[in-house]
């Protein structure tokens, strides 16, 4: 087995108080803060009934963390992918620029880019501001998905200017990562600094997020709407500071005027804010790609994170409208029998959501009796199998089974990508396993992944790949018949494409 491959099992209660203390987050039992227990249990349980995949959630009330988990194998110390939710935190860099009056909301946008304008300009281009990039109202004839820049090795600002316009900026909501791209571009450019450093000293330090990376595109730009990787509790963070109006431990990050402008709809049908979503019965929400999402409670202190593998975020926005607010007590202890026996009961509901043995569609073929190690593959047998000409450019796979393992190689044009799977086991390590485009467009790099694998019957080997810094899951079958070999992948969740073309070969002589 790789050197870097270990069992993985469930995360130790000190492990769980060392990364809770890490956050800065000070914690309180839900009764305390005048949330009722048993409304986050219905919660839970009728998001699980839904099957809906939610991977955690941290509740926070009147300046206390009351309620948090996280399904197994996800943690509170691991960053995570936050995708869409990126560009809210983009929104307080623009909105501590224009404090410190280093531009104007009516900016034109070109004219900070003098150099890319192609001539003739585009009719109404010269028209477009800062606030229509804010408010997603540029006019462009189609949304840019950040998927489809992460390929591409030219300047991504040069690319902005090339999408067509259709209709007068400010007129129309369109969602489009390329707006939020390209005020992180105007940052830089006025600022000299990328987007990340600037937030570093006035958002982040402060607020005690640390140990998060932020990608870099072609320009030399942070991508202004996706490629941030941080924890729960900074997603958490990014609410709170909103719910208290700009304010964090008493010092002031974030101008109130600005909060009160970002968070309010600018323009109808779409109830969108400055790069926050709005609702119409106060709430407003950052959320990212497969719903990893903040929502703040103003009326009521409170602020909830979540992150997931869901497509949509109006199919967990259907469970949370039916519990919160209503879970919010104006009196602590108000409509609460007995808040330290509903507080309890929590606890425990908790620690069966969050263990590695909590029933999932995606677990059972590791769950029934002999599925586990049986198979035609004896340990000490390694394969070596030549694959047909195939999209993914996969050369080769090998297999090599060492009692409770396997040890999976794929080759291609780039070299080797190893994944060690535990037999009837889940073994943690790293991973550049190619498959971009099964994950939204993003490429793994030395990325964590928690693996295992199992028999369906003689022939069929499956194999499952938890990418825990993101909202993916891999599953793959290897039908064994005779020499041959077909190899299929899916993945649980995607912008674009949920499977590969399978993929045949045969045994190398």
């Amino acid at each position: 087995m790789p050197d870097n491959f270990v069992e993985c099992g469930a995360a130790s209660e000190a492990n769980l108080i060392a990364a809770q203390q890490a956050d800065g987050l000070t914690r309180a039992d839900p009764s305390v803060a005048g949330v009722d227990a048993d409304a986050i249990i219905a919660f839970l349980n009728d998001v699980e009934a839904a099957g809906l995949d939610l991977h955690a959630f941290m509740l926070h009330r009147n300046g206390h963390v009351v309620a948090e988990g996280w399904r197994w194998p996800y943690r509170p110390d691991r960053p995570r992918n936050l995708h869409s939710i990126v560009k809210s935190f983009t929104a307080c860099a623009i909105g501590l620029a224009l404090e410190d009056g280093l531009f104007k909301l009516d900016d034109k946008v070109v004219s900070f880019f003098p150099e890319v304008i192609a001539e003739p300009v585009q009719h109404w281009l010269t028209k477009m501001t800062i606030e229509d990039l804010l408010t997603m109202r540029v006019g462009h004839a189609g949304e840019t998905s950040g998927a489809e820049w992460r390929s591409l090795t030219t300047s991504w600002i040069a690319e902005f200017f090339k999408i067509p316009i259709v209709q007068e900026p400010g007129t129309a909501f369109l969602y489009t990562s390329a707006a939020s791209y390209m005020l992180s571009a105007i940052l830089s450019r006025v600022t000299g600094v990328t987007l990340h450093e600037y937030l570093k000293p006035r958002i982040f330090e402060p607020m005690g997020i640390e140990g998060e990376s932020w990608d870099i595109g072609p320009d030399g730009v942070n991508p202004g709407g996706n490629g941030l990787i941080a924890r729960t509790a900074d997603l958490l963070k990014l609410g709170v500071l909103h719910a208290q109006n700009g304010v964090w431990e008493g010092r002031r990050l974030l101008p109130e005027s600005w909060v009160a402008a970002a968070t309010k709809a600018h323009g109808e049908p779409v109830k969108y804010g400055y790069h926050w979503w709005t609702r119409p019965d106060g709430t407003y929400s950052a959320i990212g790609k497969f719903v990893q999402m903040t929502t703040v409670f103003p009326l009521h202190g409170a602020t909830l994170a979540v992150t997931g593998a869901i497509k949509g975020s109006a199919k967990l926005f259907s469970h949370i409208d039916r519990y919160f607010p209503a879970a919010f007590r104006d009196q602590i202890g108000d409509h609460m029998e007995d808040g330290a026996s509903g507080d309890a009961r929590l606890k425990a509901r908790l620690a069966d959501w969050q263990s590695p043995d909590a029933p999932a569609t995606w677990k059972e073929p590791f769950q029934r009796a002999g599925a586990v190690t049986d198979g035609v593959r004896a340990p000490g047998q390694a394969d070596r199998f030549l694959m047909q000409p195939n999209h993914q450019g996969v050369s080769e796979l090998q297999f090599e089974f060492t009692g409770e393992t396997c040890v999976f190689r794929l080759i291609d044009a780039q070299g080797e990508h190893v994944i060690a799977a535990g037999l009837g086991r889940w073994l943690e390590g790293r991973t550049d396993m190619p498959g971009s485009d099964l994950h939204h467009g993003y490429q793994f790099h030395n990325s964590p992944v928690v693996a295992g694998a199992c028999w369906l019957d003689d022939t069929r080997l499956q194999m499952t790949w938890i990418f825990p810094e993101t909202a993916f899951r891999d599953t793959v079958i290897c039908e064994f018949s005779g020499k041959t070999i077909t190899f299929k992948r899916e993945v649980n969740i995607n912008g674009g494409a949920l499977r590969h073309e399978d993929l045949t070969g045969s045994v190398a002589s």
